[in-house]
């Protein structure tokens, strides 16, 4: 190439690396010169992942829980998310900016980064200074919580009103079913199902003892009746009849009876059958006979029949028989009467149970019906109040990890960054025109090779 062509090659190539280099170094001295410093105050933040819960036992009443869910236990709600919106609102820009007497259009965003994965929340805030980055960031913070627990308040509130709601409909409700206790307490006299109980606990064994004296009415009757078809003679004239023996008449009539008749037998055994001394005997005899018997017959009001069949002696085999009769009769009725007795009031009893049946089954399920309203007043009450314990359901709790920084440098302008670019960017210029000086040479390389590749 000739030299002047050379000349001017040179030229076109040191003007343009000249051009390139003040492209790029001038706005790197600008940007390092003229760029304020600026400060980054930064803190980290932390949601536990684990629940809580609470359990409260209620002696006759029951039970009331409270849980709070883990943090991250939802797919479709992320909490890190719900708190990176609300670091980055306006409200809270606004509240930090008032706290520190700034302007809210001058008050920066905070920067939120989350770390995936994690309950890990950074927050960056600049400033001019070190000490004003750090009071903005501590200013973010306490807005950030102030509102938080605003949140949790006015949903707790939430929670209390329609918990008061309820628990003023179960009271209505529990003082409902206690009225018409009361009044059914006083309709019928039953204080409480126990007492129903035991009427009928006392009704069973009344029959018992019904059935008992039955039994024993059986027997005693069963007793009686054979003795009077083996005497052939009634109870009541068997009671007449031992009368007899308590009768001084009658017992004398007996004996002047038992006189003529020892008399009638010593004649008849000396004289025959027609002498005038047995027939004077007979007389006699038959005379104390129907003195005896008119005297039965006015005692006992029997008929001369049924006196024949008596035994006239006192010390006679039936005596003991008849005296036994009565008694037995006499127990009989006893156990008639008390029968008699024991089924009219239990039957009495049986009616007034089958009358308040219905009524004690009524009190005992409105007892029921109380107590499980009670049950579920008093735990709603329990609930309501074991419900304030829990506080981070919605929102979760977060802890600072890492409180705001107090920046040793600042984070802008970033002198190596600035100048390693402006080393990068000069070193590329120099090899693009690097190549391009060397383009021909190349070109006649390449050619002379494609030549002698033919050949």
């Amino acid at each position: 190439m000739p030299p002047r062509n050379m000349f001017w090659r040179r030229g076109r190539y040191g003007v343009t690396f000249v051009i390139w280099l003040a492209l790029i170094w001038v706005p790197v001295f600008l940007y390092l010169t003229t760029t304020p410093p600026a400060y980054k105050s930064t803190l980290a933040l932390i949601l536990p992942g684990s629940g809580a819960s609470s359990s409260v036992n209620l002696d006759s009443i029951g039970q009331a829980s409270s849980f709070a869910s883990s943090a991250f236990s939802s797919s479709s709600v992320s909490p890190t998310q719900t708190y990176k919106r609300l670091i980055r609102a306006d409200r809270i820009r606004r509240a930090a900016a008032l706290s520190l007497g700034e302007e809210v259009q001058g008050f920066p965003r905070p920067d939120v980064e989350l770390v995936d994965q994690t309950g890990f929340i950074q927050v960056a805030l600049g400033g001019p200074d070190p000490q004003t980055a750090q009071a903005r960031l501590a200013a973010i913070l306490q807005a950030f919580q102030a509102e938080l627990d605003r949140l949790r308040a006015d949903e707790m509130q939430a929670r209390e009103q329609s918990a008061v709601s309820a628990i003023t409909e179960y009271q209505a409700s529990v003082a409902a079913t206690r009225g018409e206790i009361g009044q059914l307490q006083r309709d019928t006299g039953f204080l409480s199902r126990d007492q129903f109980a035991a009427h009928v606990e006392a009704n069973d064994t009344l029959r018992a003892r019904v059935e008992q004296a039955a039994a024993l009415l059986a027997d005693r009757a069963g007793y009686v009746g054979a003795l009077e078809q083996t005497l052939q003679i009634s109870a009541p004239v068997a009671a007449r009849v031992l009368t007899l023996y308590s009768d001084t008449v009658y017992l004398s009539l007996t004996e002047d009876l038992s006189e003529k008749a020892a008399l009638l037998a010593e004649a008849r055994a000396q004289y025959g059958a027609r002498h005038p001394q047995v027939v004077e005997a007979l007389a006699q005899h038959d005379r104390a006979r129907a003195a005896v018997n008119n005297t039965m017959r006015d005692l006992t009001g029997l008929s001369d029949a049924e006196i024949a069949l008596l035994d006239l002696s006192k010390d006679g085999a039936r005596t003991g028989l008849l005296g036994d009769l009565v008694r037995s009769d006499a127990e009989r009725r006893g156990a008639e009467a008390e029968y008699e007795a024991l089924n009219a009031r239990y039957q009495a009893e049986r009616l007034r149970l089958t009358d308040i049946a219905p009524a004690a089954a009524r009190l005992e399920d409105l007892q029921r019906d109380f107590r499980v309203s009670e049950a579920v007043f008093a735990s709603a009450i329990a609930r309501g109040e074991s419900s304030k314990v829990d506080v981070y359901a919605s929102y979760p709790l977060v802890q600072v990890l890492e409180d705001p920084s107090l920046p040793e440098r600042p984070s802008s302008p970033r002198k190596k960054i600035a100048l390693a670019g402006g080393v990068a960017a000069t070193f590329f210029v120099i090899v693009a025109l690097v190549l391009g000086w060397m383009r021909f040479r190349m070109i006649g390389w390449l050619v002379a090779r494609r030549d002698g590749a033919k050949a």
